[in-house]
């Protein structure tokens, strides 16, 4: 296809450009947000071993209730039935006493089980939050300030990211089916960046358009709903009244599952979480998946259900239940979370969202290099600051991320009940801080290799922390791949050391990831390999 000349060099300019401003807080939002692909097993993973007896049968379910809230009535307010009992969830109710410590607080979690000869056993305990803060890394590319402040700031780097998408695809339009398959390694390292950059973002494209877009509403969530009521009002639904006795009693939850198996086959139950302010009824709230549908929240859907007969009542974030909009609406949350198709499109994204970070990676290096071959032209002998500190950046940023997750997941195991989600925001930021001033003071080629060596130093942390916890903490042999997969990450970390010493040594003198210091360069491009 044969474009201008000009317009694809105006659309070249505008691809680097955007790219630039938004391709390092898109590194942090792609890698974190390939690691919360796997939230729930990550959560698992990171809680310590119950020392609370077996879960009773559904049957014995009635017992256990009336025990706990004879003993703790504030628990009569709110509390949950687990219908599958994990590390993460280790009993069959609990009841959460919320903390003053922010947003981000999630108080006291009490777990509640019945001995063997019908004692009532509680224990208490503050779920991990690491996976939590993983998901905030995601959500607000990695920016520090309240949720108020970055979403938008989200919401402007998403678009951003769009006008990256549709410019980078007029620049390789010309050219799309001679460089289609291309990949030419060789001494000319720019190339072989700039062929596999655009092998990945061609083959991902669709998935990146998804990403964009679905972000863009997310950022932007609350002023679309705005919009929406200013111009066609609220559109209240109709309350679902009930004409119940407050002093009357639920359905036992072993009536409440066959209930809701009548009239939802499809629709797994996983959670049943009531509430009940003084002087009403009480609500009941369904949190289950539908493997045939996608769900509004990351990992399951929401029934709303009539607690004294069971029938459900509200279905606006029920899979395969709802009216148009409401479904609509789902497919956005549906599409960015991968939360359909079950476990090969969970890792199908958690792959594209590494490739995705890769993506960001390589089109800065290449920025970067551009740039060197422009300063060259224009008579500079050496790199100016600007592009230093961009070079160091491009290592800092995305390293600091890496070794900054990986030393806060290696904290959740090692530090257990301690480790609230202050703690693990305070880790995450004092690595990422330490590895972005440690580029920026050593420059881009001696980071280069020194940065990603204490990335796979922080990705070891990971498995020595689970050999130090002991075997007590893997509930199931599938928690292994959170091991397994570090280690293999520390593998290619070092794998990454050794070809930037290996550019640093053999590259162009007078580039920012040469070998040579700041000092040297004007006397090395006098004379440049």
């Amino acid at each position: 296809m044969k474009l201008p000349t000009d317009l694809v060099k105006m659309y070249k300019e505008i691809h680097g450009w955007v790219g630039i401003i938004s391709g390092l807080a898109l590194f942090i939002a792609f890698y974190a947000g390939a690691i919360t692909m796997f939230e729930t097993p990550l959560q698992r993973w990171a809680s310590p071993p119950s020392r609370l007896a077996p879960a009773p049968s559904l049957e014995r379910t009635p017992e256990l209730v009336a025990k706990v809230l004879a003993a703790h009535p504030e628990a009569a307010k709110g509390y949950e039935l687990h219908l599958q009992t994990d590390s993460a969830n280790p009993a069959r109710m609990s009841w959460t006493v919320r903390g003053e410590g922010g947003d981000h607080d999630a108080g006291t979690t009490h777990y509640a089980a019945l001995t063997p000869d019908g004692g009532l056993q509680v224990e208490s305990r503050g779920p991990s939050e690491v996976a939590e803060l993983i998901d905030v890394l995601h959500q607000q590319v990695g920016l520090p300030f309240a949720h108020e402040v970055s979403m938008p700031i989200m919401g402007a780097i998403a678009l951003l990211y769009m006008v990256a998408i549709v410019s980078g695809l007029i620049v390789l339009l010309p050219s799309l089916v001679s460089d289609l398959f291309a990949l030419r390694l060789g001494r000319n390292v720019k190339r072989m960046w700039l062929d596999m950059h655009n092998v990945v973002g061609l083959f991902s494209l669709p998935f990146h358009i998804i990403m964009a877009l679905t972000a863009i509403v997310f950022a932007f969530h609350d002023q679309f709903y705005d919009a929406q009521d200013a111009a066609f009002g609220r559109g209240e639904r109709p309350a679902v009244t009930q004409s119940i006795p407050v002093t009357a009693s639920p359905l036992p939850p072993a009536q409440i599952v066959a209930r809701l198996r009548q009239q939802a086959p499809g629709f797994t139950p996983l959670r049943l979480d009531y509430h009940q302010d003084p002087g009403e009824p009480a609500t009941l709230r369904v949190e289950g998946h539908d493997a045939r549908y996608g769900h509004r929240a990351p990992t399951y859907g929401i029934a709303g259900v009539d607690p004294y007969d069971g029938t459900i009542i509200g279905t606006d974030y029920m899979p395969g239940h709802q009216d148009g909009w409401s479904a609509t609406v789902t497919s956005f949350f549906a599409l960015h979370f991968g939360n359909f198709g079950g476990n090969p499109i969970r890792w199908s994204y958690f792959l594209l969202g590494i490739a995705g970070a890769f993506l960001f990676y390589t089109g800065n290096l290449l920025w970067v290099e551009s740039r060197r071959k422009r300063e060259r032209k224009a008579g500079a002998v050496v790199q100016s600051r600007s592009t230093r500190i961009l070079g160091a950046l491009t290592v800092g940023v995305p390293i600091g991320c890496i070794a900054g997750i990986s030393v806060t997941l290696a904290a959740a195991k090692l530090l257990g009940e301690a480790a609230r989600y202050d703690a693990h925001s305070a880790i995450y930021y004092v690595v990422f801080v330490l590895a972005v001033a440690w580029a920026l003071l050593r420059g881009a080629a001696r980071a280069g290799i020194e940065l990603p060596l204490l990335a796979a130093a922080t990705m070891l942390t990971i498995p020595a922390a689970s050999l130090i916890a002991g075997a007590g903490w893997y509930d199931g042999p599938a928690l292994l791949v959170v091991d397994i997969i570090a280690i293999v990450a520390a593998g290619a970390l070092v794998v990454m050391a050794r070809a930037a010493r290996n550019r640093a040594k053999d590259g162009p003198r007078d580039s920012i990831w040469a070998g040579k210091s700041d000092a040297g360069l004007a006397e090395a491009t006098s004379n440049p390999c």
